[in-house]
């Protein structure tokens, strides 16, 4: 059980650093398709605003999302020496977490992309969770 708690901790921690560094390497990587675009959307979360979300942007987000939580579900299940219940609840945790920056971020970003990005959050740390075999006795 130890195993699994930990497991779950350092896939979430491991998300979120991972999240931070590929936006920053996003935006540094593709600055007039991405950076631009995620410095307005930052901007108009924190002051307030107008946004207009440019669906490249999107589709980035939710493909490093994809990215980001494959690899969570894994090193949850590594770390946690099984492939189900570390990356279902870290799935579940992610989610939460989505939600509530899907409640921040409502009036700025299409309905499609709340469903998409919160949906694959789960979604794909479970497969991530199910690339790491299990050794059954």
């Amino acid at each position: 059980m130890v195993r699994i708690i930990l497991g779950v901790i350092v896939g979430f921690v491991g998300w979120m650093l991972i999240w931070f560094i590929g936006e920053q390497a996003l935006a540094a990587a593709l600055p007039e398709a991405f950076g631009v675009h995620q410095a307005a959307f930052e901007e108009a979360v924190i002051n307030g605003g107008s946004f207009t979300p440019d669906t490249l942007h999107l589709v980035l987000h939710i493909s490093l999302a994809s990215v980001v939580s494959l690899i969570a579900g894994f090193t949850a299940a590594l770390i946690a020496g099984e492939n189900k219940r570390a990356p279902m609840v870290l799935g579940v945790l992610l989610v939460a977490v989505g939600l509530l920056k899907a409640a921040m971020s409502w009036q700025y970003i299409p309905l499609w992309c709340h469903i998409t990005f919160t949906c694959l959050l789960l979604a794909m740390t479970i497969i991530g969770g199910n690339l790491r075999k299990t050794n059954r006795h």
